[in-house]
């Protein structure tokens, strides 16, 4: 698997974003990873794997939730700006 970026979900807990392969099928792993003190991250079930062919419809779902919940007011536009500092 090729790591691609992670997310600190909480204190114990991180999601990684991942390529991956299985059986010569290919797809986008999101997962979450659970720190256990002394020990290596290690994947959990909690996840999901996207195919690529999948992906353009993904996509699409991600930005009309992110619409309903600046609709909502659970977010402000402002808040979606990506933040590298």
């Amino acid at each position: 698997m090729s790591d691609i970026c992670e997310i600190q979900k909480n204190s114990r807990e991180t999601i990684c974003f991942r390529l991956g392969e299985y059986k010569g099928h290919k797809f986008v792993d999101m997962r979450v990873f659970a720190i256990e003190e002394g020990k290596d991250p290690a994947p959990t079930k909690k996840g999901l794997a996207v195919s690529p062919a999948l992906w353009p419809q993904f996509k699409a779902a991600l930005a009309q939730l992110e619409s309903a919940m600046v609709q909502e007011g659970w977010l402000d536009r402002e808040d979606l700006e990506f933040q590298t500092e």
